[in-house]
């Protein structure tokens, strides 16, 4: 099970992970959409040089918003690995933020996930599982 050395039982192991991978999701789809919103910086740094692709993003709330859901999974990283084993917490939180993404990307940026990503995002469900047991 989702044992650990500092005695935290399954449910809040589980909590642990899947706040990692919740506030990751969120921060990667804002920032995205941020960066999706604001265009080709290529173009904008071609028409306003580097200070102008700098204040489009800067300026970007969506990017603050993506940037801030980061730190919060940064630091629920830090609080995961302090009572659980990194064992568990990197493979955990990085395979199930890849399955929570290609959801999120199809839902929310209406992004093309073809069969093949699916089928992989259902083996590492299976190798999640296999890992927690």
């Amino acid at each position: 099970m989702l044992a650990s050395p500092t005695g935290t039982g399954p449910w809040a192991a589980a909590g642990m992970i899947a706040a990692v991978v919740l506030l990751s999701t969120t921060g990667e789809v804002l920032t995205a959409a941020a960066m999706k919103s604001i265009g080709d910086l290529d173009d904008i740094r071609a028409h306003s040089g580097m200070k102008g692709a700098i204040k489009a993003v800067v300026t970007c709330p969506l990017f603050f918003a993506g940037v801030t859901f980061l730190a919060l999974a940064f630091f629920s990283l830090l609080l995961a690995l302090n009572h659980l084993n990194l064992s568990l917490v990197a493979p955990a939180s990085a395979s199930l933020t890849l399955v929570t993404n290609a959801v999120a990307g199809k839902i929310f940026l209406k992004e093309n996930v073809d069969k093949r990503r699916w089928a992989s995002a259902v083996f590492v469900c299976i190798g999640v599982y296999l890992l927690a047991h």
